[in-house]
């Protein structure tokens, strides 16, 4: 009901513009304006001749001028209009009203009922608004998966269709995806990552051991790569060892671009393991790098404990030759605070206000690590 009651206003408000110009009078000739014109324009000319502005011949001419086209428009005003001019103006009127009236709501109904579909059921809202767009995006997946089953060598639509998987949450089908690629594509950093990351999601989160090993992998052909050194850490923190995914994850925020969109998760795992190293967003990287702590988690804990503790000494003694390097003292507090060496850390920060006492701005840099490690000597 309400439907009709709009489409009535609709064509209601569409009769009333073509009437409405149709009842009024039309306006003077132009004939007759301009007879007013013309006077004035002669009244101007006196005025101007009468202040000095123009002299006697220039007055003179215009006035012949103006005088012509006065004339010239009063004759026009005098000839009658023909008789039956009122009549005809009229008629054509009325047949604009008719036409109006009756033409536009019988014109309107008759287009709708050939073109349009009055008989057509509702359809609600929610379903017009979420139909097209999910049944697109199935269609897309029917068809790649389609292709994908006459041709299982499609490189190219398993590595279209396998982060499609993981958006949808369809990880099993993502991890076989990815492996695919991988198959037909060869190994690379990105998709080595790229599958342990589907592993991990089908495991509802668990670094498995198979996805342990795509890491590794990884980390093998990249050894910087940010995606393989996140889950060697996730890893490691899984495993029962805090300290070697802080290691890994404040060396990753240590070597983070400005700006970096991962740097945000990196920094809220790492809080998980070590609150306090994760308490700034330029947190300086512990002694050993990247690659060596990847290298170390492959170890026994006794050899990778060792492996580490010689890496942090080896700064250690590096420093005693060289104690104006502010970052390598940054670094050594922390891998000492990390191994739980919590004196040699204190010894080390008191070591480095000697050696770097003259530069006040080093010396401050160090004061605020040391206060966000809650070291108090």
């Amino acid at each position: 009901m309400t439907q009709w009651l709009v489409y009535a206003l609709m064509t209601a408000t569409a009769i009333l513009v073509v009437l409405w110009p149709l009842s009024r009078r039309t306006v003077a000739g132009a004939s007759g304006s301009d007879v007013l014109v013309y006077r004035d324009q002669l009244d101007e000319i006196a005025r101007d001749r009468a202040a000095g502005l123009i002299g006697e011949r220039e007055a003179d001419a215009a006035r012949i001028e103006v005088s012509r086209r006065l004339l010239a428009a009063a004759d026009a005003s005098r000839v009658d209009a023909p008789a039956d001019a009122p009549t005809a103006a009229a008629w054509r009127r009325r047949v604009a009203a008719v036409v109006a009236l009756v033409g536009l709501p019988v014109g309107a109904g008759g287009l709708y009922l050939l073109l349009g579909s009055p008989n057509l059921p509702d359809q609600p809202l929610a379903a017009r608004a979420q139909t097209p767009q999910d049944a697109s995006v199935e269609a897309l997946i029917t068809q790649v998966e389609q292709r994908l089953e006459r041709n299982p060598d499609d490189a190219r639509g398993w590595a279209v269709i396998a982060p499609v998987y993981m958006r949808l949450g369809r990880f099993d089908e993502a991890v076989s995806a990815r492996r695919n690629a991988l198959r037909l594509l060869g190994d690379s950093a990105d998709r080595e990552a790229d599958l342990g990351e589907a592993m991990v999601a089908a495991a509802d989160g668990v670094v498995t051991a198979e996805a342990k090993t795509a890491f590794d992998r990884a980390h093998a052909l990249d050894a910087q790569h940010v995606k393989a050194q996140f889950y060697i850490g996730m890893s490691a923190e899984q495993d029962g060892r805090p300290q070697d995914a802080a290691i890994i994850w404040r060396t990753l925020l240590g070597r983070a671009p400005p700006g970096a969109p991962w740097a945000e998760l990196v920094r809220q795992s790492l809080a998980r393991v070590d609150p306090q190293g994760a308490a700034g967003p330029t947190a300086e990287p512990p002694g050993p790098g990247a690659s060596e702590v990847a290298a170390a988690a492959s170890l026994p804990p006794e050899q990778r404990v060792a492996m580490v503790r010689g890496m942090v000494e080896q700064l250690a003694e590096r420093l005693k030759r060289d104690g104006s390097d502010v970052d390598g003292w940054l670094r050594l507090v922390r891998s000492y605070v990390v191994l739980g060496e919590r004196d040699k850390a204190l010894n080390a920060a008191g070591d480095a206000r000697r050696a770097m006492a003259p530069d006040t701005g080093k010396v401050q840099r160090l004061d605020e690590l040391v206060k966000g490690l809650g070291l108090h000597d």
